[in-house]
């Protein structure tokens, strides 16, 4: 039970950060606060490859985003990085694959 209420927290701030898409209709500002958030949870916690699993998200899913739409299979109405996709979905992606990371370690821990 400590195992799922530990990952249930890291991703707390994902549920919060999906929230905020639409009370925050600027891209610039929603993605200054998911940097933020970002920052918090690397400054309150470091663990060992958080900057990989970071730098995957970000640079790693923008990519894969890019081709993805660019197929027309999926279209984002806000649409300030590249002209195809909101600037803040790659941060808000780097945050996940953080806390992906760490809820896989967690789970595979043994007590």
């Amino acid at each position: 039970m400590k195992k799922f209420l530990t990952v249930f927290l890291y991703f707390i701030p994902i549920l919060v950060m999906i929230g905020l898409i639409p009370i925050v209709p600027n891209d610039y500002i929603l993605t200054g606060i998911y940097i933020a958030f970002i920052i918090a949870l690397v400054s309150f916690k470091r663990e060992k490859n958080d900057l990989l699993a970071l730098g995957i998200g970000v640079f790693g899913i923008t990519i894969s985003e890019y081709f993805f739409i660019s197929t027309g299979v999926e279209t984002f109405s806000r649409t300030s990085l590249f002209g195809i996709m909101p600037l803040w979905l790659p941060f808000l992606w780097g945050y996940a694959f953080i806390t992906i990371k760490r809820a896989l370690r967690i789970l595979a821990l043994t007590e």
